[in-house]
């Protein structure tokens, strides 16, 4: 029976990864208009209070300058790419879940899943200079990781917490 559950355990992390891929891929489709958020912040908050709030900083990306002069596109900036970090964050926790289903080793589990999410990071970037007004960074990539990285290493903190907890060392 156990053969069975993990059987049903890795079919359930699969289908719940491949669904979080499409949807990654159907947000990467739409033009940056279908996704602008200053129009929103714009109705919901004055500039002065965003202003008064947000660090007096400047800095390049990617070729394009971030600045607080600009605070509706501040924080749409640090809003979007704490959004990548998120989404390829849940990819990789969910490839790890559909990896330990199969009984992988923890080591060779957390690479491969890893490796598949900066995969397919990469193949979103490279998708979305396919879409009009949209353009793919490899700097984009690195941010994507940052997150992979981020659930990668919390995940194995509490997974070594928990053993810990269990060998009462």
């Amino acid at each position: 029976m156990a053969g069975k559950t993990r059987s049903r355990a890795y079919w359930w992390w699969f289908a719940a990864a491949i669904g979080w891929m499409i949807v990654i891929f159907v947000k990467s489709a739409e033009s940056y208009q279908d996704q602008d958020m200053r129009p929103f912040f714009r109705d919901l908050i004055p500039e002065e209070v965003i202003v008064k709030w947000v660090p007096q900083v400047e800095f390049t990306y990617d070729g394009g300058l971030v600045t607080w002069r600009e605070p509706y596109d501040f924080v749409e900036f640090f809003i979007r790419k704490g959004a990548h970090m998120a989404e390829f964050g849940i990819l990789v926790f969910l490839f790890i879940r559909m990896f330990l289903a199969r009984r992988l080793p923890y080591l060779r589990t957390v690479l491969l899943a890893s490796a598949l999410s900066v995969l397919y990071a990469a193949s979103d970037e490279w998708h979305q200079s396919f879409v009009p007004n949209r353009t793919g960074h490899a700097i984009d990539v690195a941010v994507d990781t940052l997150g992979i990285l981020l659930v990668v290493t919390v995940y194995s903190a509490v997974r070594f917490l928990r053993r810990r907890g269990r060998t009462g060392t």
